[in-house]
């Protein structure tokens, strides 16, 4: 699996061209340091030297449309009180970090226990061709309704070299690290979920959940992909999954995973099934698995409706262009 580029030269931040260490087309980047800064200062003020304390104290200053961007500076995690909701349009959130890691980022965004029913994660992207690169993104909320970590509802986002971890609710269902309820997202390079914890029971709890309708977020996946990304669990069963479409209209158009890895740890008690499950055919549009390497998963898919393409991967179901 190579890594996924745009552009075509010059220095490189998360995938993207630099101009003065920060990425093309910035108009006005806010700096946030949640161990160090002061929501105190002004915005006239704020600076690498003179940050801001939280996100959303530089989330409110940002203009919509305006291509603007928030540096998160990695000396500490930036814990949130609540879900932080971007309904804004063109913002960008990145880590200050050089490493351009696609996992252990420097830049850690962390929600923690709360009460509201609305924190269903820990981030909730429903803006315009927004962009988030470079963060480390952690739910180890207890709320019942919050069992996802980041929540993507919005139209042509970038999620670029993020790691994403659901690190409570092992034992539901329904949870997931992600859910993709966007319109023509593009995920590049990502780490989704963990080879670490065990989850409890033979249940699905997906990586990525695709089912449409989930309250407060989104729309439905229409024109999705992932690529160039690393799915990662320790099963319990053979019923969990990595990605998962419960509803026979979950998908428009087109959902492409291409050049991905579907990695069970050896030290899990249960071999998934599918690394991909559709539980119902679905009727307004296609998935495609690309290219991509399962380990210690019986099949990549045999859900009706989804296609694979590619060489033959350890414990894949089929070969080149089939429909499994």
């Amino acid at each position: 699996m190579g890594r996924y580029e745009f552009g075509s030269s010059g220095p490189r931040y998360a995938g993207i061209p630099l101009i003065g260490g920060f990425p093309v087309g910035l108009t006005k980047v806010f700096f946030v340091d949640y161990g160090n800064g002061s929501d105190s200062h002004s915005e006239k003020t704020n600076s690498v030297d003179r940050p801001w304390k939280t996100i959303s104290k530089a989330y409110t200053a940002l203009t919509t449309n305006k291509n603007e961007g928030v540096a998160l500076i990695g000396s500490s995690t930036h814990a949130l009180t609540g879900m932080l909701t971007t309904a804004k349009n063109r913002i960008h959130m990145f880590g200050y970090d050089p490493g351009g890691r696609s996992y252990g980022q420097n830049a850690k965004v962390s929600l923690g226990v709360t009460t509201a029913a609305a924190d269903i994660g820990t981030i909730l992207n429903t803006g315009v061709r927004n962009s988030f690169k470079n963060v480390k993104f952690m739910n180890s909320n207890t709320v019942a309704q919050g069992i996802y970590c980041f929540v993507e509802g919005g139209e042509y986002a970038v999620i670029d070299s993020c790691e994403i971890y659901k690190e409570t609710d092992l034992n539901e269902t329904t949870a997931s690290e992600m859910v993709m309820n966007g319109d023509s997202a593009q995920v590049y390079n990502c780490v989704i979920g963990s080879s670490a914890n065990l989850l409890v029971g033979d249940i699905i709890r997906a990586n990525v959940r695709i089912t449409a309708g989930i309250a407060g977020a989104g729309k439905v996946a229409r024109d999705v992909s992932f690529y160039g990304c690393k799915l990662l669990k320790k099963a319990a069963g053979t019923a969990s999954c990595y990605f998962y479409a419960a509803n026979a209209t979950d998908v428009e158009r087109m959902f492409h995973i291409k050049d991905s890895l579907f990695y069970n740890s050896k030290l899990a008690s249960g071999d998934p099934a599918q690394c991909v499950i559709a539980a119902s055919a679905q009727t307004e549009g296609d998935i495609l698995i690309d290219n991509c390497t399962s380990i210690n998963n019986t099949k990549l898919s045999t859900s009706t409706g989804v296609a694979i393409a590619g060489p033959v991967p350890t414990y894949a179901t089929t070969g080149i262009a089939v429909v499994a």
